[in-house]
């Protein structure tokens, strides 16, 4: 049986661990791992009491669940061979249609997945990795995962809270194998999975880090009638994004960080801080405020594919170290006041200048000392800080491209606007910063301005151009 790069995802196929006997808890809706059997000593194995106290929880609607802080050690394996796992997951913390509020406190406690479990393909026989040409999608029953969420909330109806948490993934500790689906490692394997809830969602103070899929997975619904809110939430050093979003709306994301995504022992495409990638749904208003884009392997943000519309990002930083900081090919995206370190590509261009990319008070820079790692993408190669050809009335208002080390100005054409903005440029390199010019714009270094249209004062190299007939 062939599965779906989405049914993998999803973890429909997942093994659930033994129902361990619960402690007789009457009425009671707030309950800890330890009343199931876990020792959360660091050591011992606590899956089967996380599986028990879930689906305690879940057969109950909903309910509080409370945990120490402390080291819980979790993930276990088994084979599935009819959904194509040689070494499939047990589930450790999973809900579904909840219609009484969901509440996690994690009060300090960190889920750490235990040593040594698989992650890829494997010889169903030898237990050996396998190694096969992609596209490849399991015909021989070889995939392994150490879990598909380490917390999955699903179809739940109230309110759902998850606090003061930590899931580690432990990848550098995964014995890893060979790669499945079309590109790279695209097995599921993420922190948390929020999928198709209705009513409100907050996660707060939450790390989750070194999976080997997504630190955090947001497929939701538009039939939504709460908000989603994540506050001070750091998905760091995963194997494919920070944060996939894949459907709902309304989603406010407040001082959290997405970094280093790709850049360890594992790394799959996209390969990005956050990826907005609508599959099948829709995306709609998303905010992000005081967030950071840093250090992901092909992009800080990513939204190129799929019916996603309606991005706001306010005082957010985005550096790109081996890939751009920022890629956002879809309509309706907004950033004020952020910081771009590296180069940009793929703002969205419409004839509708409401639908174009709008960046308002940003700045651009090349400085590798804004670097995490020193290394500014892609500036030791003269690359334009910016590089939009084709993008029809995106707009740059009120913003500063202060390059003082190797790019150069952004690659625009006429379409681009330019209004109220400030350039300079260390580079020797002619750039080419086209476009059409409102307001009061000043320009310093080497650069062809040719078929630009000038509607405003424009001031290159200390000389003013006259305006366009």
């Amino acid at each position: 049986m062939q599965l779906s790069r989405r049914e993998l995802i999803r973890g429909t196929a997942a093994l659930a661990a033994p129902f361990a006997p619960r402690p007789d808890m009457g009425a009671v809706r707030t309950v800890t791992p330890e009343q199931f059997g876990a020792l959360g000593d660091g050591r011992t194995n606590d899956t089967d009491a996380f599986t028990a106290m879930s689906r305690f929880i879940t057969a109950a609607g909903g309910g509080t669940i409370e945990l120490r802080a402390t080291t819980y050690i979790v993930g276990r394996q088994s084979p599935d061979r009819r959904n194509g796992y040689r070494f499939a997951p047990a589930r450790i913390m999973h809900f579904s249609k909840c219609h009484t509020p969901l509440i996690i406190h994690g009060n300090g406690a960190r889920l750490k997945c235990a040593d040594g479990l698989r992650y890829g393909t494997f010889d169903p026989d030898t237990g050996r990795p396998n190694k096969h040409t992609l596209p490849y999608y399991g015909a021989d029953k070889d995939l392994a995962s150490p879990y598909f969420s380490m917390v999955g909330i699903e179809d739940c109806t109230a309110a759902v809270e998850i606090t003061d948490l930590e899931l580690d993934g432990n990848i550098e500790r995964l014995t890893i194998g060979g790669q499945y689906g079309d590109a790279d490692w695209q097995i599921g394997a993420v922190g948390i999975k929020l999928s198709n809830n209705l009513s409100s969602e907050r996660v707060a103070r939450v790390r989750s880090h070194h999976h080997p899929q997504d630190g955090l997975v947001i497929d939701g619904s538009m039939k939504r009638s709460g908000p989603g809110r994540f506050e001070q939430v750091a998905c760091e050093s995963n194997g494919r994004q920070g944060c996939s979003i894949v459907g709902g709306h309304s989603y406010s994301f407040t001082g959290c960080r997405f970094n280093n995504s790709g850049q360890g022992r594992l790394s799959s495409r996209p390969g990005a801080g956050v990826d907005i990638e609508a599959e099948g749904k829709r995306i709609r208003d998303l905010t992000f405020e005081n967030c950071e884009f840093s250090n992901d392997r092909n992009a800080g943000l990513l939204a190129d594919s799929g019916n996603s519309e309606g991005a706001t990002f306010r005082r957010c930083r985005f550096i790109g170290t081996t890939g751009w900081s920022a890629w956002p090919n879809k309509p309706r995206f907004r950033f004020f006041q952020c910081t771009f370190v590296g180069s940009i590509v793929s703002a969205y261009g419409d004839a509708d200048p409401s639908r174009a990319t709008q960046f308002h008070d940003c700045t651009f820079r090349d400085d590798p000392a804004l670097s995490p790692t020193g290394q500014v993408y892609d500036a030791k190669t003269a690359h334009p800080i910016a590089e939009l050809p084709y993008s029809r009335n995106v707009l740059f208002n009120r913003c500063r491209f202060l390059l003082t080390h190797a790019a150069v100005l952004p690659w625009t054409t006429n379409v681009v606007i330019f209004s109220d903005c400030v350039m300079s440029q260390k580079s020797r390199k002619q750039s080419y910063p086209r476009g059409t010019f409102v307001g009061r714009n000043r320009i310093d270094g080497n650069v062809d301005l040719y078929s630009s249209i000038i509607r405003g004062q424009l001031v290159v190299n200390g000389k003013l151009i006259p305006r366009s007939a």
